[in-house]
């Protein structure tokens, strides 16, 4: 059966439901996505990640290693996950043992481990791996990346928390964000595997019931700097770690996604195929790997990318970022960049689709999107129609991406 989006009735609300039955594997999962439930709904940093993680910590009557030992005797998954701007609960087993599966999930939900052991476990694991972090260049350069584009936003914080923040965030902290913001009523069901929809909806009616009605919050859209600043953070380290990123004037509502594609695919998404690669890479052996990407959400659209270069060729490397950009949105692209473009992005499509959460997470994001189902299929359609001119035309009307923030973690 193909992907399919149903709604089903939970109390006062209609719940959407994507769905597609697959009898091939014997495998059955349920995700619950929140929406607006995620890091950028955090009151404190770190709060939504650490609330997840709370959650994977089993129930307050087996603690986390007796529920883990139920879960696995069973081969049985269960957990939370969280996102930019949504909150994941999950569950899957084999069809055989699925009805245990969604019992532990009501379980989990009915008696989460809201104990003092649990939580000073959560934070221990959290605490050490933002340790950690304070020694990944990456992370750090990604960061501070984040923070110029959109300073004083939700985005700019540090979503993944601090220690300190951390340290301050309490067992009642997460009770609040947990009752506030997972509830029936503000949730979005992905069920896939050999399960039909009526049974799919008894499950998801059974789970959704237990949750209480939120406050549905609406998602900020937030808008990228257009100050071409350049932030130096200096470190203790054998090379430049080169983060970018600028406005991108373009909303997921448009309807010819299809030319973003084509667009992010050939400046920096391409690998060997695209133009920071080429530049920077190939013909100068300035790094390993160039890349970027144009991230377009319901929160934020804008271009992000970055790069490795040893630290004599950190000013080389950035001016030539720059040009690169300057030079794709001023002259845009040739007709042998198109031809390559489209016959990867229309000859791949298989490798996309080939697997069933692959099938459902497209089905699921446009439904999210508010894209009609078929949404991708359409498009692909029109990369093989789509004109030189008409990509130039869009890639020259979108000079914003020119204006480039940079991070670079550096040794001064």
């Amino acid at each position: 059966m193909a992907e399919m989006v149903k709604e089903i009735k939970i109390k006062d609300t209609s719940v959407p439901v994507v769905f597609e039955e697959g009898k091939y594997i014997p495998i059955v999962s349920i995700q619950l996505v929140f929406k607006n439930a995620g890091h950028l709904s955090n009151t404190k940093d770190g709060l939504a990640d650490m609330s997840a993680k709370l959650l994977n910590e089993g129930t307050s009557k087996d603690g986390s290693v007796g529920f883990a030992t139920k879960l696995d005797a069973h081969a049985v998954d269960v957990g939370a996950h969280v996102g930019r701007e949504s909150f994941i609960l999950e569950v899957s087993a084999l069809k055989s043992e699925f009805a245990y599966a969604v019992d532990r999930l009501k379980e989990l939900l009915k008696d989460p481990n809201y104990t003092k052991e649990a939580m000073e476990h959560v934070k221990h694991q959290k605490i050490g791996w933002l340790t950690q972090k304070k020694s990944d260049f990456d992370y750090i350069a990604g960061s501070k990346l984040r923070e110029t584009l959109f300073k004083g936003s939700a985005l700019a914080r540090p979503y993944n928390g601090t220690i300190e923040s951390v340290e301050s965030i309490s067992l009642d902290d997460i009770k609040t964000f947990i009752v506030s913001h997972v509830g029936y009523n503000n949730a979005i069901a992905v069920v896939g595997g050999d399960i039909s929809f009526a049974e799919a909806q008894k499950y998801v009616e059974e789970i959704l019931l237990l949750l209480p009605k939120v406050e549905v919050k609406t998602i900020k859209t937030l808008n990228a700097s257009n100050k071409k600043e350049t932030v130096l953070i200096d470190e203790e380290t054998q090379q430049a770690y080169i983060y970018f990123g600028a406005p991108f004037d373009y909303s997921y509502k448009e309807k010819d996604q299809y030319k973003a594609k084509i667009a992010e695919y050939l400046l920096g998404g391409a690998g060997f195929g695209s133009r920071l690669m080429e530049e920077i890479r190939v013909k100068r052996g300035l790094t390993y790997g160039a890349y970027s990407a144009l991230r377009r959400t319901k929160s934020v659209s804008y271009l992000s990318g970055y790069l490795q270069t040893k630290l004599s060729t950190q000013t080389e490397a950035k001016d030539l970022v720059q040009q690169v950009v300057d030079d794709f949105v001023n002259k845009g692209i040739t007709k042998e960049e198109l031809k390559a473009a489209k016959e990867f992005l229309v000859g791949s499509e298989p490798l996309r689709t080939e697997t069933l959460s692959q099938r459902l997470h497209r089905a699921y994001d446009e439904y999210y999107y508010g894209r009609p189902l078929g949404f991708s299929k359409e498009q692909l359609k029109k990369i093989e129609s789509v004109t030189l001119e008409e990509m130039n035309a869009f890639i020259e009307s979108h000079k914003e991406l020119s204006d480039l923030s940079f991070a670079i973690v550096t040794k001064k």
